[in-house]
């Protein structure tokens, strides 16, 4: 059953390319090396472009395991965590209701 995920965080105003230079970066590896993450997209909130938003879906717990456990993920982090502000990034599960 698939895994449906969001992250929201903000971060420092003077870090913001920097965060988009690694997300591009973290999405291209996703997109070459997780065929178990369905869809991974980075939105960055148009009135505030300090604010991101992340949704994922993973086809199992395994591909949500072996994305958390990568190497790109540490790299990732290492990028956002000292630019956040007001509190870590929040992860939220959902599950489908509906789709087109």
């Amino acid at each position: 059953m698939p895994l449906f995920i969001t992250a929201t965080y903000q971060v420092k105003e003077e870090l913001v390319e920097e965060v988009k230079k690694a997300i591009l970066e973290f999405t291209a590896y996703i997109r070459e090396n997780e065929p178990g993450t369905q869809m991974y997209s980075a939105w960055e909130e148009k009135e505030d472009p300090t604010k991101f938003m992340h949704f994922f879906i993973f086809e199992s717990e395994e591909a949500k395991y072996i994305h958390s456990n990568s190497e790109a993920v540490k790299r990732f982090e290492s990028v956002y965590t000292p630019a956040l502000v007001n509190g870590p990034v929040v992860f939220t599960n959902y599950e489908l209701v509906g789709t087109n």
